[in-house]
């Protein structure tokens, strides 16, 4: 879609005020990526907070921590930052003050990864017991699920205690949230499954009680997918209802994304060869709320990123390889003589290895290494899984083991 006559600098550098008065700078979101830059009992560590203020400095008008964990049972992998009461208070402040360098914001993403949790610190446990090929978890009790409100909250009032200016509530990407709303993970029979309204009340209870913990000043978004992918799963019809539920609620942007982790599950790139993934969805999204859309994945080129808000689809887009390839790819879109990234092709495609290559070099970029290191997916994956296994026993120290 073209964007007419509307500049894609002015469209891309317009600022947005979100519902709870906060203002982003510009359009362009750093989005939730799993960094895995923890010290393994987590706790952000100085590359982590090199690499936001680096997203800062580019240009972001917003970064996203993702999977910043609101407890520590249920880790999305070892690397994970926890919102815990005995955190390292002044670290956790310096990653907020850093990713905030320049009037960007920066909030993090408040994760549970349920059923998906990572086995060797975990327990898993979703909205329903589960023993399928390449997943086996136990089902959440009700007393635990009418838990999760206040867990929620009280992460969100420590993230704010720290300088956080806003969280993202994470129900995508098949954790925990995401199970909720899934009819092939949520199986329940009770309040809390069957049709849309019920597996959608559990976001409904937390987005209310973070709320209360929080302010009417603090920003609240919401990652939903807008279908899980998955024969069985969420379908984009029972999103838009969720999405149509949600926006009842005191929320102040909407991240549209999509796919799962599930085991075996393809990613959204392998579905779809170029352009951005969700924006003909978001268009539909926009049928059913006035809550700030933004939409991420599949953005690698000014034009397409400019024609997604000139179009209405998106009010924000989302960006996360993108700024691994160029973390400074803001401040390029942003000026007249606007430079696309170019991403790497790789000969090979071993299991993991892609994700394995863009995490790893997220520390090469925190460390201002990222034009000297090259590496195969290969020794990419070798790399993630050695400093993964280190980190396992990490966590295991600070936070005992799974059972205990």
């Amino acid at each position: 879609m073209e964007t007419g006559e509307r500049d894609p600098l002015e469209i891309l550098a317009s600022p947005l005020g979100l519902p709870c008065g906060l203002r982003l700078e510009n359009r362009l979101v750093k989005a939730a990526m799993s960094d895995s830059l923890g010290d393994g009992a987590g706790q952000p560590t100085e590359d982590q907070i090199e690499l936001y203020q680096r997203w800062a400095r580019g240009g972001v008008g917003l970064s996203v921590i993702g999977e910043v964990q609101v407890e520590s049972r249920y880790p999305e992998k070892p690397g994970n930052l926890v919102l815990r009461t005995d955190r390292d208070h002044a670290m956790f402040q310096r990653l907020a003050s850093g990713g905030a360098e320049g009037g960007s914001r920066i909030w993090p993403q408040l994760g549970h990864a349920g059923a998906l949790a990572h086995a060797p610190i975990s327990q898993p446990a979703g909205p329903s017991a589960l023993d399928v090929e390449g997943l086996r978890c136990a089902g959440l009790s009700v007393d635990e699920i009418k838990a999760l409100p206040r867990i929620y909250a009280d992460a969100a009032d420590r993230a704010k205690a720290d300088g956080f200016t806003g969280v993202q509530v994470h129900a995508g990407h098949g954790f925990l949230l995401s199970q909720f709303l899934s009819p092939l993970f949520n199986r329940r029979s009770d309040g809390y499954g069957g049709s849309i309204e019920a597996r959608c009340r559990i976001i409904i209870e937390i987005v209310r009680q973070v709320r209360a913990a929080v302010g009417s000043d603090f920003a609240i978004g919401l990652r939903i997918n807008s279908s899980d992918q998955l024969e069985g799963g969420l379908t984009e019809d029972d999103s838009l209802a969720a999405i149509e539920l949600l926006s009842n609620e005191s929320i102040d942007l909407v991240d549209i994304s999509g796919g799962t982790y599930f085991p075996g599950a393809p990613s959204s790139s392998d579905r779809r060869s170029s352009g951005p993934y969700f924006v003909d969805f978001a268009r539909r999204a926009r049928q059913v709320t006035q809550v700030p859309l933004m939409v991420t994945g599949g953005f690698k080129t000014r034009s397409d990123a400019a024609a997604a808000v000139a179009s209405g689809a998106a009010d924000l887009v989302g960006l996360a390889r993108a700024l691994v390839v160029d973390p400074e790819l803001p401040s390029h879109w942003l000026a007249h003589d606007a430079v696309d990234p170019t991403f790497p092709r790789f000969a090979s495609n071993p299991l993991g290895g892609v994700t394995a290559w863009y995490t790893m070099r997220l520390t090469d970029i925190a460390r201002h290494h990222e034009r000297d290191v090259e590496r195969s997916l290969e020794d990419a994956i070798n790399e993630y899984d050695d400093r993964d296994d280190h980190r396992v026993s990490a966590w295991k120290r600070s936070f005992g083991r799974p059972g205990e």
